[in-house]
């Protein structure tokens, strides 16, 4: 059975906050773990939601698996180190902090065993790339955008002159004249 891993170190959160957040999408589906992390509050939710995401496209680009097939396996929340940091207090005194960071290690795994990507899915996504990205078929491009209702931008390229007429001369002068 094939395992998919992804991980985030240094997160500036303290390990007790994330793992509150993390202990909801352990074992749940990749897509619902996903709607519940968009919709949470806490602050933790968009680092974990992203962790997922990259764990996602790992599983579909280098593995070629379906992600409606692959499930939260487990979610490990672990201490990073610690930021050591000094309070002022009363009677010239100081008091340590430890600012905290996490680390979490995520594991995708597949529901249905063997269940991967077609090759023809691949190369039709490959090809819209290839479309919109090639530089040489600029008869393309503009339908594309015309059907989408975009106007044409043309753009000049080079160096404008005499746009901000000497501001930039005067702004940064230390000594007016």
């Amino acid at each position: 059975m094939a395992q998919v891993t992804a991980k985030l170190n240094n997160l500036r959160l303290a390990p007790r906050k994330v793992r509150a957040v993390v202990n909801l999408i352990k074992g749940k589906n990749v897509l619902d773990a996903l709607a519940q992390l968009e919709a949470l509050v806490k602050r933790s939710g968009s680092s974990v939601a992203k962790l997922l995401r990259s764990a996602i496209a790992n599983a579909e680009n280098n593995n070629n698996m379906v992600k409606e097939n692959l499930y939260v396996k487990s979610i490990n929340v672990d201490e990073g180190v610690k930021l050591k940091r000094f309070k002022p207090k009363g009677f010239g005194r100081v008091s340590p902090i430890e600012k905290k960071t996490s680390r979490i290690r995520l594991v995708l795994a597949e529901k249905v065993a063997g269940l991967k990507r077609t090759p023809a899915e691949k190369k039709i996504k490959e090809k819209t790339i290839e479309q919109t990205q090639t530089p040489d078929r600029q008869e393309v491009k503009k339908p594309l955008d015309l059907a989408r209702g975009k106007p044409e931008v043309k753009t000049e390229l080079g160096r404008k002159e005499g746009v901000l007429k000497g501001l930039g001369r005067r702004m940064f002068q230390r000594k007016s004249i």
